[in-house]
């Protein structure tokens, strides 16, 4: 496909005190007793003159399109969703069902759908999704479209509705549900007739969507079986009937319309991970792993990733497999939720009809590595400058204080025409850190392409930490533990001037890392407008603070 380039603006400029905006000399002073002199001075923005707030307020900056709907907003801030497999396979150790299976060997006696919400909550999920009918066609509710469902299975005496429970539990507990509606149906007659399988699927769809409240989530793909039959998916009705009955919902899929998938079943995103996609270059059932993966930096849809793995090495319960270690969860959540995806963690509900206790002890250890790391930004109490504020001044309502407070409304934005867009920190004492965490106010649109972490040594001269491109809704960077009390955080490109709405340090003390590089891929950039930040990298010059 053949895209519009544009060139990249590069501009180079002299250090500056970000106080007084004069040029810095150190002809005289060493550069870290400058440094030491010149963080001093800085006092938080919020301590400014009560007559500052009479100034007439700054506009916040144009968005950048694509932006995200309010329900891809809401989807993105919960990071994390429980899948849920179950159905026939879980009681015949399958993974792909034939459809031919008895409804009752579907039998879960001890069934608890308040457990796998419970368990699901205290893990911090923020929404979960079953698989309603997988491709074996068995369907986990009283479907007035087919008998192959719960209500031929023994279970609660074929009264019984996982669905509905599901809701209840889901719904009582405060978290977001959504459903997995398999296209391939293995069991159903019609499937392989177009018009009649379509209109049997839109049936089935519009009973999920009408009967269990609000749901959060659709999911769908193009999964099928070598020599099945072939049959044309009407998707763009499918997706357009979701909408109507579902408005708040957001579709997944190969090629969205409203998440993607990332390109494999390992829960791992590429380290450059765009929201930004184009659908028209996507199709359900034939993914191009890598474009999933990257997503596009010149895309026109706002498609975020998504990206599944299971606990279990299959999909289904199986009583001889047991779960990931927590480590190992942790470290796709690295490489998921901190590279700007939701990280769909499947979670099998065994045959008895719970989650068994050693899933649960793992995701209980996964929590708490995460509450271990994450529960205090070591900047928290950082004296914080910016290279250049937004409407100037220490009134400005996109102060780089706004970087440690949580949340993506509240912002740090540069004055328009710049060309260094650097933070800097002082965190009033050597702090020892190996995770930088950053996040963008995606509200804003998608903007960073590339940036960098340095540190001040004891010899009063920057080295670089790492470097990572896109940042997105979240981006997580693990190197090194390195030690300082001096940070500067600098955006190298942009497409458009950069917004930072949070800015993180921690320590991991769990992982191990290895096969770390202080380098990632750099992707080309071409088409829509790109901002070339620049800075000074002679360390004979002192940078200022």
């Amino acid at each position: 496909m053949k895209k519009k380039r544009q060139s990249i603006h590069k501009a180079t400029s002299h250090l500056h005190n970000p106080i007084t905006q004069t040029p810095i000399f150190t002809n005289s002073i060493s550069q870290l007793t400058l440094f030491i002199f010149l963080s001093l001075s800085l006092t938080p923005l919020s301590l400014s003159s009560s007559s500052s707030s009479s100034l007439p307020k700054k506009p916040p900056p144009l968005p950048i399109l694509p932006l995200p709907s309010a329900p891809q907003l809401q989807w993105q801030l919960g990071h994390m969703a429980m899948f849920l497999h179950f159905g026939p396979n879980t009681f015949t150790d399958s993974e792909w069902g034939t459809g031919h299976v008895d409804p009752s060997a579907f039998n879960p006696t001890k069934l608890n759908a308040t457990q796998w919400v419970k368990v699901a909550k205290d893990s911090g999920f923020s929404r979960v999704i079953l698989t309603a009918k997988h491709h074996d066609g068995f369907c986990l509710w009283p479907t007035e479209y087919t008998n192959y469902s719960v209500s031929s299975s023994p279970w609660r005496n074929g009264g019984g509705d996982v669905v509905g429970e599901l809701a209840m539990a889901a719904r009582d507990a405060g978290i977001g549900l959504g459903l997995y509606l398999s296209p391939w149906d293995r069991h159903e007659p019609f499937y392989g007739k177009t018009l009649e399988y379509n209109e049997f699927y839109m049936g089935q769809m519009t009973e999920l969507l009408t009967r269990y409240g609000e749901i959060k989530e659709v999911w769908l793909d193009g999964a099928k079986g070598k020599g099945e039959k072939d049959m044309e998916y009407f998707f763009d009705c499918w997706f357009s009937l979701i909408h109507q009955l579902q408005p708040g919902a957001v579709i997944f899929s190969d090629a969205g319309p409203d998440t993607r998938w990332v390109g494999d079943e390992a829960g791992v995103a590429g380290s450059t991970c765009w929201s930004l996609f184009n659908r028209s270059d996507a199709k359900i059932g034939d993914t191009d792993y890598q474009y999933s993966s990257g997503g596009d930096p010149y895309g026109h849809d706002w498609v975020p990733a998504e990206c599944d793995v299971s606990i279990r090495p299959g999909w289904f319960w199986h009583s001889s497999e047991l779960p990931k270690s927590a480590r190992t969860l942790l470290d796709l959540y690295y490489k998921s939720a901190g590279r700007n995806c939701l990280l769909l963690l499947n979670v099998p509900p065994n045959s008895s009809g719970l989650i068994s206790a050693e899933d649960i002890q793992v995701l209980q250890e996964f929590s708490e590595l995460r509450r271990s790391i994450f529960s205090h930004n070591l900047a928290i109490n950082a004296l914080i400058n910016a290279s250049c504020t937004r409407g100037g001044g220490s009134h400005s309502w996109f102060n780089p204080y706004n970087v440690v407070k949580e949340g993506i409304q509240s912002y740090w934005a540069p004055e328009v025409n710049q060309s260094n867009w650097i933070l800097y920190l002082n965190l009033q004492e050597i702090v020892s850190f190996n995770i930088l965490q950053v996040q963008e106010p995606i509200q804003m649109g998608q903007r960073v392409i590339e940036f960098h972490l340095e540190v001040l040594n004891e010899d009063g001269e920057w080295n670089e930490v790492i470097n990572g491109t896109t940042i997105g809704y979240q981006r997580l960077l693990q190197f090194p533990t390195v030690k300082s009390q001096y940070l500067r955080f600098v955006i190298d490109k942009a497409r458009a001037d950069p917004l930072i709405s949070y800015l993180g340090i921690y320590m991991d003390e769990f992982s191990i890392l290895s096969n770390l590089s202080n380098t990632t891929s750099q992707a080309g950039i071409n088409g829509s407008q790109v901002l070339h930040g620049h800075i000074e990298s002679n360390h004979s010059q002192i940078s200022a603070i």
